[in-house]
């Protein structure tokens, strides 16, 4: 078997051509996503930063943990505290005690993200001035990087500064440092602090101090910023990386399962002619499986290889451009090498045995048939796996929309759902290709002329072939309109959310990073003329235990008053009241185990502290972003960050626009319509999630490119002689090539049209959630992407049937008449 299998890869080595590419890049993929993830596992814990040369530091309490019959829970709290006063004392007796404080900043032509701090802390990094001096008075300061020379007078939101001194870049921020007392303005509230003393020592000056952490060696890391960055950016990479080989390996079962289903379908009269020699089923089958074992071991072997040279190069790049750490590289590991080969002979072997078994039943008589019509496209056992899919999906979704359609909305969700439907639409395809093509040629083939009637018979009778060519088209189109459907649609859906939810005609925000706005800045707005009312928020968080064992943090908005926000805002009550708020109660939404209005709920409050408080009202779930509603009770340490006016009615809203800017000026607020916010605050996929899903559409649309090329030239070969026929009849070679275009247009058509309903199905079901969790849901569909992915496969299809087309006809038509097939 294995002789022959070999005998036929060189005879017919185009027609496995496509298949072995596509294995390979797919194995290369694997090997890719295998080494990144191995290297991930193997990622060094962050060193220190700002406080690497710092002796011990002492962070207050800035993590909840709660005690639960499995364990304890842990969450990072929204406000962090403070260490306590008597703490600070006791380690003032130990020795220097040096508060820190950070704060952002902005300086237009200067770097983005500046971050404040003060002058004494600057040692702990270690940084050293390179020119200039330390900064003296409340606007002198020293920056990092020589971005600003010294005497250059720089404005920026928090006043303007003069730069005394420079220091060098340490890589990990763009610093400016200020005075230790301007720092203290700037930034009340220290959480963390540096102390000259010896660790038992401060150790023991702490105790009994609950939540207060003591840092040493490599923990003084937990002290800089975002200290979990680098794990959060594998975590993503690692997503990235693993639904990218997931989709690799469906495709590729696609894609192999799809050409050798076409080969077998060519090689009937083949296969005939071997069991009119005596072959069994049993060695036809085996003779299948040899053929696809040699393209997936040697495929696999190559693709293993290219692995081994891409992977350093994409680490390289997703470094480049921040989706990993800087510090990212490949690791020396042979596993993924492992799993990438065994895992493409088993796609190999997976996509050719429902081709084995075809093959296995040709009959003695198909050597004698000459007719190239389908006449069953559909077996049994397609019939029932297509069936079979299709229920399961719909009954999944069905089952999802019932108990949770909030999870509908999941990104991991809305990428892997739409694999179970494509795949039943795939396998019933050729059911629906027969009538879908006549349908779609049905005005061409009332044109004048026999060109319109012969693309629709053509392709009507040729269902293996149209369903073979359709397939990799259906799967582009469906996943475009799938994953970048889902996204867009959610987008907007949220967007939806917070037209609906603003009743403000004017939104002031403060500052990113900053302290937000003071009291006074909040009065000097309520004293605008034309204001009717001023709702000042603080954002924080809310903690709640669900089931005993889940510690779940919800973001949380801490009013001033009730009033002003019934009157600002138009929230989304399913129960309950706004007026009912108050310090001993909160707005929840419908996503709380216990949301009835009135019962009592355990939280624990931003920083850290446990209530109980009665639940006044009632919001229904929406996108996901509907939190909880506090008041400024509820939310200590949490500075007003944004501030919702209303006009009063006749007044001018450009006068009253002024004068709010007049009055946020010194504090840097932002002063924004309300169609302004809404603009401003869309939602939209992050980065991370982008580039994934160009990656998927990207891995779709190249495998769809090698099979559509390597079916088409299959297909336009096995036709030699039906285009000879042509010529005789009088065709021209001109009228010859474009039957060939247009039947492959017609094709793509079929597929782009299937790929669509999969998509809005997949839609559908997005569309249905959405409108379960009380959000007004609008459905979009991203026709530009769509129309690219038809575009660039009708031109693949098209150009990989006219060559080979074009090739042929160069013969004589007596000769290619007597070609065999």
């Amino acid at each position: 078997m294995l002789s022959a299998a070999l005998r036929t890869l060189r005879s017919r080595w185009v027609t496995f051509l496509g298949s072995f590419v596509a294995l390979s890049l797919g194995v290369a993929l694997l090997a890719v996503t295998g080494l990144a993830l191995a290297s991930s596992l193997d990622a060094p814990d962050r060193a220190p930063e700002r406080f690497a040369a710092a002796p011990v530091v002492v962070r207050g309490q800035d993590t909840l943990r709660v005690a639960t019959p499995v364990g304890d829970r842990t969450e990072e709290l929204a406000r962090p505290r403070a260490v306590p006063a008597p703490t600070v004392a006791r380690l003032k007796r130990l020795g220097t005690v040096v508060e820190d404080r950070s704060f952002l900043l902005r300086a237009p032509g200067g770097p983005a993200g500046l971050v404040g701090h003060p002058w004494s802390t600057a040692a702990f990094a270690p940084y050293t001035l390179d020119a200039g001096r330390a900064p003296r008075t409340a606007d002198e300061v020293v920056v990092t990087g020589g971005w600003a020379a010294p005497g250059r007078r720089v404005r920026t939101d928090r006043g303007t500064v003069r730069v005394v001194g420079t220091v060098a870049d340490r890589g990990f921020e763009d610093a400016v440092f200020f005075t230790d007392a301007r720092a203290a303005r700037l930034a009340p509230l220290s959480v963390q602090l540096v102390v000259d003393a010896a660790e038992p020592a401060v150790r023991d000056a702490v105790r009994g101090s609950a939540g207060v952490r003591v840092l040493t060696g490599d923990d003084r890391r937990y002290a800089d910023a975002d200290p979990d960055r680098d794990t959060e950016a594998l975590t993503a990479m690692n997503a990235l990386f693993g639904t990218a080989g997931g989709v690799t390996a469906f495709v590729s079962v696609f894609v192999v399962a799809s050409t050798f289903a076409f080969t077998v379908a060519q090689r009937r009269r083949e296969f005939g002619l071997l069991r009119t020699a005596g072959a069994t089923p049993g060695q036809i089958r085996r003779t299948v499986f040899a053929e696809a074992l040699v393209v997936g071991v040697l495929a696999s072997a190559a693709g293993c290889v290219l692995g081994g040279y891409g992977a350093p190069w994409l680490a390289h790049r997703v470094a480049e451009e921040g989706l990993a750490p800087a510090w990212f590289t490949i690791g020396d590991h042979t596993w993924p090498y492992h799993t990438a080969f065994w895992t493409g002979l088993l796609v190999a072997l997976c996509g050719v045995v429902a081709a084995s078994w075809r093959a296995g039943r040709t009959s003695p008589a198909e050597a004698l048939r000459e007719a190239t019509v389908d006449a069953r496209s559909m077996t049994p056992g397609r019939w029932l796996s297509g069936l079979g899919l299709l229920l399961t999906a719909l009954v999944t979704l069905g089952v999802a929309l019932a108990g949770d359609p909030g999870d509908l909305l999941h990104r991991k969700t809305y990428v892997l759902r739409p694999m179970l439907l494509i795949t039943a639409v795939a396998l019933l395809a050729p059911a629906v290709v027969r009538p879908l093509t006549r349908l779609l040629a049905w005005l061409p083939a009332r044109l004048p002329g026999a060109a319109g009637m012969l693309v629709r018979e053509n392709t009507a009778a040729g269902v293996r072939r149209t369903a073979a060519v359709a397939a990799p088209v259906l799967v582009t189109v469906a996943l475009a309109g799938s994953l970048l459907g889902a996204t867009a649609t959610l987008n907007e859906a949220k967007a939806t959310e917070t037209r609906e939810r603003t009743g403000a005609d004017f939104v002031i925000t403060a500052p990113d990073g900053g302290t937000g706005f003071d009291a006074r800045t909040v009065e000097r707005l309520r004293a605008v003329p034309g204001t009717a009312e001023v709702s000042a928020t603080s954002s924080s968080a809310v903690y709640v235990l669900e089931e005993g064992v889940a510690l779940i943090r919800s973001e949380a908005r801490a009013v001033t008053g009730p009033g002003a926000l019934a009157a600002t805002a138009r929230l989304p009550l399913a129960a309950g009241s706004v007026s009912g708020l108050d310090d001993r109660s909160i707005i929840v939404n419908e996503e709380w185990e216990r949301h009835t209005v009135g019962e009592k709920v355990r939280v624990w409050l931003g920083d850290g502290t446990e209530k109980t408080l009665r639940v006044a009202a009632v919001m229904h779930t929406g996108t996901g972003g509907n939190g909880v509603y506090v008041t400024a009770a509820n939310a200590p340490g949490a500075p007003v960050d944004r501030v919702d006016v209303a006009l009063a009615d006749g007044a001018a809203s450009e006068a009253v626009a002024a004068g709010l800017r007049e009055a946020v000026r010194q504090a840097g607020g932002r002063v924004s319509g309300a169609d302004e916010w809404v603009a401003a605050a869309r939602t939209q996929t992050n980065r991370p999630t982008r580039v994934g899903l160009l990656m998927i559409l990207g891995i779709a649309l190249l495998y769809t490119g090698i099979s559509l090329v390597n079916t088409m030239v299959m297909a336009t070969s096995d036709r030699v002689r039906d285009l000879a026929v042509l010529r005789l009849a009088g065709a021209t070679d001109g009228q010859l090539l474009r039957l060939v275009a247009a039947e492959s247009l017609t094709v793509v058509a079929v597929g782009a049209l299937l790929g669509l309903l999969a998509a809005g199905v997949n839609l559908a079901g997005m569309w249905a959630a959405l409108g379960l969790l009380s959000v007004r849901p609008t459905v979009v569909l991203p026709w530009t992407a769509i129309g690219t992915a038809v575009g660039a496969c009708a031109v693949a299809a098209v150009l990989a049937s006219v060559a080979p087309a074009a090739v042929a006809l160069r013969r004589r038509a007596a000769a290619l008449a007597g070609t065999k097939s």
